[in-house]
């Protein structure tokens, strides 16, 4: 220790600066890790039951992404990441929830040409989301349809393995289309296993068909933030957290509710990873 009354002084000041450096410094990353965790993708594996789902297709992986909300704060290199990553997993199927876009029509072409590098053997299905409405349905559709994406709102198809076959079907976003379940369902009978893709999980409330076997969502984002000891503060659903993600079991089946790929509002995630997720069929 020191008497002199001035160096005393110089030692407290150093050690002010030095915390106030640290300070600034945590509050630095505090602030810069949620923008960070915005682009920290995950790959989320999930065995999912199907009822009825035949033997030809049990052990069948499915890509889902959705809500890739390519924008001024989601860059194309991270959709194109993400397309990357899809691709490495080799899929059987991709299955695509819908909000590609976000903020302008000028970002759906070139979601699109990313969206066209996707490969499975077994086809690639979407349904249109919100944004996508937003932005420009009919863009969306004639880009989607130019990068080899079939999309099932409200309507469907078979997928075939030898004498099986399985029903991948959609219906339009709860917002801002129609939802046609008999369409979507079309011949489909109470013996067959059926996926729907529905964006917006609220739709599964409305759902009174044993036919559908399991309903694909996104929309929610997880809450996108998620607050220690709260939870997500905001939830754009009529039915709170029920639908924040995972598997739900919803009124008449169960509901897989992704948190999506991208962000909107502000650019940024907290305790909510992004997720591609990789289903396994049983």
């Amino acid at each position: 220790m020191t008497d002199d009354p001035k160096a005393a002084e110089r030692f407290d000041r150093r050690k002010l600066f030095r915390r106030a450096g640290l300070a600034a410094g945590a509050l630095g990353v505090g602030l810069g890790y949620p923008v960070l965790e915005a682009r920290w993708c995950a790959l989320s594996r999930r065995v999912v039951s199907v009822p009825r789902l035949p033997s030809g297709f049990r052990g069948t992986t499915a890509a889902f992404l959705t809500d890739l909300h390519h924008g001024p704060f989601v860059p194309l290199s991270y959709i194109r990441h993400v397309v990357d990553l899809t691709n490495s997993l080799k899929p059987d199927l991709i299955l695509l929830g819908g909000d590609y876009v976000s903020k302008s029509p000028r970002y759906i072409a070139p979601a699109c040409e990313a969206l066209a590098r996707l490969r499975a053997p077994l086809g690639r299905f979407a349904v249109l989301g919100n944004h996508d409405h937003w932005e420009s349905a009919t863009e969306s559709r004639i880009q989607l349809d130019r990068a080899g994406v079939e999309m099932v709102d409200n309507r469907g198809v078979w997928l075939r393995r030898g004498p099986d076959r399985l029903r991948i079907c959609g219906v339009g976003d709860l917002w801002t289309d129609k939802q046609d379940t008999a369409s979507a369902l079309d011949d489909a009978d109470e013996s067959d296993a059926v996926i729907m893709l529905s964006h917006n999980p609220d739709f599964a409330e409305a759902v009174d068909d044993p036919r559908v076997g399991l309903m694909l969502s996104g929309h929610t984002h997880g809450g996108q933030v998620v607050l220690p000891g709260w939870g997500a503060p905001i939830v754009p659903s009529q039915y709170g957290a029920k639908y924040l993600g995972g598997l739900v079991q919803g009124p008449s089946g169960p509901v897989f509710v992704s948190r999506g790929v991208g962000t909107s509002g502000p650019p940024v995630r907290l305790l909510c990873r992004p997720e591609v997720v990789l289903l396994t069929l049983t």
